[in-house]
């Protein structure tokens, strides 16, 4: 994993919690797997999925009950996000606050991510 020792790689709000659960209650599924692709018109878009096993290489989450697993090719990408689950009369969905976005697209479906240079600096690696 691309993180810091005894810090979380990604973290839910409250809400997100409670919809993970929920959703992990309702189906008998074991997590919510998080990842990126290429796609739209920023040039990446988040992906989710409920699963019934994590994958050996994904970084495993663990809050309040709620499991979120990061796949491999995804986990530099969404180190430090904070997951949050929003709902009005017009939408419900997850949402993600992540310090590594460098662009998005304005209907927030696609992004563009920091460089990788760009983000080693910010986080002081070596």
């Amino acid at each position: 994993m691309f993180g810091i020792p005894g810090k979380q790689a990604v973290t839910m709000t409250p809400a997100a919690e409670t919809q993970v659960r929920k959703l992990m209650d309702r189906d008998g599924r074991a997590g919510l797997r998080i990842g990126v692709k290429k796609g739209g018109c920023a040039g990446m878009e988040y992906t989710m999925e409920f699963v019934d096993t994590a994958d050996p290489n994904d970084e495993v989450v663990e809050q309040d009950g709620a499991r979120v697993m990061i796949a491999p090719m995804a986990q530099m990408f969404l180190f430090g996000t904070e997951i949050d689950y929003r709902s009005s009369l017009l939408e419900s969905g997850f949402h993600f606050n992540n310090p590594n976005v460098a662009d998005a697209c304005g209907c927030g479906e696609s992004i563009k991510f920091k460089d990788v240079e760009e983000l080693s600096v910010e986080r002081g690696d070596p």
